[in-house]
């Protein structure tokens, strides 16, 4: 049984950063800056408050006789009382015969073709470690997009308009973009852990940096984008935050009218249908947090029995992340234009450049971690460079049909024909056709037996790409 590190490495960071934030907020008292010290205290209690509300409802607190467990939540002191039984529980395995333990079946990941299939004795102790993980893994996630996000960005903001850093601001700094990297650290791996719940997933040191860099980079990035661009227009950071976080909220909610299907019932038999609604909505408002900072792993759908996404949409995760390049990249132009005296002792252009680079390295780190350290590639049913690639040649084709300074050349040649250059044209576009069409036979005539639906379909658009693609060039 692994030693329950995880569950150490949460609470040291909900310590201290909340140790951190009230001191920081003690020190705003004594300057007078009541504004910073209610703006610091906000986002260290909410979260806090969220994070005891949510160790209750894993652990069913409120249907079992524990006064005294309820009484250290309320003082927010439930991560460290969990965290301490998680460890007794852990000390406490092998001196006890257990009475009863449960077999799991778990599929092994595919070597060769071939999938063995493995059974394990889970004891009781193991079963609420188990629980133990599961909750604080949750828990780092609320953290992190609801506490300390905003904590950071609200920092960062502080020190650019007072022109300095001070010892307790930049600790509290460090603490939060750590726990910001740790909560979308363990946002990836629940999602993996989701996803492919029958197999046994082993998670390699590799892929903890692949995914650590990754996250890294693009949160950070984001960060201080929205930092500058509020320092120089604050009347229209609010609007930009506003869209994002609505888009992201209102997102699932459309899919769930959009699909018809019956209010999920089956989330707790103990919560009525206002509560069951209050509990998607902090899911939700938890989904547009995360999303407004980076690319939330575990994706919500609330027609789902699980309430999770479980297939792997590539196009979808190239949209969000080229959709966010350009946003970033818009925000950062918005700031060089209208950036006060205060900036000129850096050198603009150059932070641009940085700014770019940094969420291009995230991109890559991404790209490196998803086909080649993610220990589940093997059953991916499609290839994740394939799809970006597809989803950005279909841009190119858009913008190039779109563009105007294509029309009057199209114009002139079919008004000046050459009949030698014509009747060549003509071949190679008959021979581009009978090519696509070929392939497309050749491809549906052998694998539509043993092909999904959904992956023919995949298929055939992607040779309905290339045919347009080959004619738009011809003519």
């Amino acid at each position: 049984m692994r030693l329950p590190s995880s569950i150490f490495v949460s609470v040291s960071l909900f310590t201290a950063e909340t140790t951190a934030a009230l001191y920081l907020s003690s020190t705003y008292r004594s300057a007078g800056d009541q504004i910073w010290q209610g703006l610091t205290l906000l986002f260290t209690l909410v979260p806090s408050v969220l994070v005891q509300l949510t160790l209750t409802f894993i652990h069913r607190d409120l249907s079992r006789d524990r006064p005294l467990v309820l009484l250290l939540h309320i003082l927010q002191l439930g991560p460290i009382v969990r965290c301490l039984e998680a460890f007794c529980i852990y000390g406490s395995v092998g001196r006890v015969e257990e009475p009863y333990v449960s077999i799991t079946r778990k599929k092994q990941i595919p070597r060769g073709g071939h999938s063995e299939e493995v059974e394990r004795q889970v004891g009781q102790a193991e079963g609420k470690l188990f629980t133990h993980r599961a909750a604080f893994a949750r828990t780092s996630v609320i953290q992190a997009f609801l506490g300390s996000a905003p904590q950071l960005t609200l920092q960062l903001y502080i020190c650019v308009l007072q022109q300095g850093v001070s010892i307790g601001r930049g600790t509290l700094m460090v603490i939060s973009l750590l726990s910001i990297v740790y909560g979308a650290l363990r946002c990836n791996i629940l999602a993996i852990k989701l996803k492919y719940d029958d197999y046994e997933v082993d998670v390699r040191p590799l892929a903890y940096l692949c995914v650590f860099l990754w996250r890294s980079f693009e949160i950070a990035t984001r960060v201080v984008v929205l930092v500058l661009f509020s320092s120089v227009l604050k009347l229209w950071v609010l609007p930009v935050i506003l869209l994002n976080f609505l888009v992201f909220f209102l997102y699932p909610w459309i899919l769930f009218w959009k699909s018809h299907s019956p209010f999920p019932e089956n989330i707790e038999k103990t919560l009525t249908r206002v509560g069951t609604t209050i509990v998607l909505c902090l899911l939700t408002f938890l989904y547009a947090g995360i999303n407004m900072f980076c690319w939330s792993a575990v994706q919500v759908k609330l027609n789902d029995p699980d309430l999770i996404n479980k297939s792997q949409n590539w196009y979808r995760m190239a949209v969000y992340y080229m959709l966010r390049f350009v946003e970033n990249a818009s925000l950062l132009l918005l700031w060089y234009v209208y950036k006060t005296d205060f900036y000129q002792v850096i050198c603009a252009p150059l932070l641009l450049l940085q700014l770019l680079v940094s969420y291009a390295l995230a991109i890559f780190f991404m790209l490196v971690f998803y086909q080649f350290c993610h220990p589940c590639r093997k059953l991916f049913t499609s290839n994740m460079t394939q799809g970006f690639l597809d989803c950005s040649s279909l841009l190119c084709i858009m913008c190039a049909s779109a563009s105007p300074h294509k029309r009057p050349l199209r114009k002139a040649i079919l008004e000046h024909p050459c009949p030698s250059v014509l009747k060549e044209m003509e071949n190679q576009a008959d021979e581009t056709t009978s090519c696509f069409h070929g392939a497309f036979t050749t491809h549906f005539s052998i694998k539509t037996s043993e092909t999904p639906p959904h992956e023919s379909v995949k298929t055939f658009l992607r040779y309905l790409n290339v045919f347009l693609k080959f004619r738009c060039f011809h003519y």
